[in-house]
């Protein structure tokens, strides 16, 4: 099943969007908005279901679903967590700048609270007032949750997965040093991100969906040329189970927050930094780490962050071909 969030009021209007995202209907009478629906998934989820077949066989009223029109699925969430599950990207970017990493950071996972009152809609430009901040994309998965309770165990936390998509995390990469040197976190780095277009339930994955890790190319293009296509399922040090449980800690989590993968990051063929597509690699899902991997071989970053004009592309497609969570397109303004 596959949800999306059409322009109506501060959270948008729920519809339930066919497989090949070519149509939509709309399930207000089911549930105003997705977070409406996430309160009261249990009972909510069998109707949305049904409502899901009817749109497939083509006999309730459709119309066509356009991806440009679509908000994020969730424009504002209760919670927005991104960990670091793959340790490869930190590792990377931790020895570009010298730094020895934990050996921590290979059995407990990072991760930082971001802001969710506002989530972009997948084709809203991103917003850069100084190109000297460093502004960065990064390609991830996400996932929403149901409520988990605090001190939840990986598989209690695994089943209170609901929905699953895609997110571009910005970061203004110059602004980090600074507020990290504070010793207290993401703010002013950190700006809005922006969601898949739909959000998709994980029986709709297949075998793709296991034990808590999404399979599949994160494909990332950059001004028209392909810069990213790496395996979402493989290097991931932390599944979203771990995650959860990780971010449930101490905490309840509550219905609808949104859960981030981190930077989706695979090591090379021998093992190394990996390589940019035009030289046999799978490239990369941020600039940073492309910017990293050019310091450590070759002394000095050459690539420069997103400057305006710039357009980033964002998606995973199925067996057929076909963009399972839509397309995140976005130029920076």
């Amino acid at each position: 099943m596959k949800l999306a969030s059409l322009k109506g009021g501060r959270d948008g209007r729920l519809v339930v969007v066919s497989t090949d995202l070519a149509w939509c209907t709309e399930a207000g009478h089911i549930a105003p908005t997705l977070q409406a629906a996430l309160d009261n998934w249990t009972m909510v989820e069998p109707q949305l279901r049904l409502l899901a077949v009817d749109l497939d066989h083509e006999v309730i009223p459709r119309e066509r679903f356009h991806e440009r029109a679509a908000l994020a699925p969730l424009p504002r969430a209760y919670q927005w967590a991104d960990g670091s599950a793959y340790v490869n990207h930190v590792e990377l970017v931790r020895k570009a700048r010298g730094a020895a990493m934990p050996e921590s950071f290979w059995t407990d996972p990072l991760m930082y609270q971001g802001a969710s009152d506002e989530m972009l809609p997948p084709r809203a430009p991103i917003p850069l007032a100084d190109e000297s901040w460093g502004c960065d994309l990064e390609a991830e998965i996400v996932v929403v949750t149901g409520t988990v309770p605090r001190g939840a165990s990986r598989e209690q936390a695994l089943d209170q997965i609901l929905l699953v998509g895609l997110v571009n995390d910005v970061s203004l990469r110059n602004l980090i040093p600074a507020e990290i040197a504070k010793g207290f976190g993401f703010v002013q780095s950190k700006p809005a991100s922006a969601l898949s277009p739909v959000l998709v339930t994980p029986d709709e994955l297949g075998e793709s969906w296991r034990d808590g890790k999404l399979s599949g190319i994160l494909k990332v293009d950059l001004n028209g040329r392909p810069f990213g296509r790496a395996q979402a399922g493989q290097d991931m040090t932390f599944d979203f189970g771990t995650l959860i449980a990780h971010l449930a800690k101490t905490r309840n989590v509550g219905a609808g927050s949104i859960i981030g993968s981190g930077t989706v990051s695979n090591r090379g063929a021998d093992g190394g930094p990996g390589k940019p597509i035009d030289q046999g690699g799978v490239g990369y899902s941020c600039i940073a780490e492309v910017r990293t991997v050019e310091t450590i071989v070759g002394g000095r970053a050459e690539t420069e962050f997103l400057k305006h004009g710039d357009s980033i592309r964002i998606w995973m497609d199925d067996d057929q071909g076909r963009p399972i969570f839509g397309v995140i397109e976005q130029t920076v303004e």
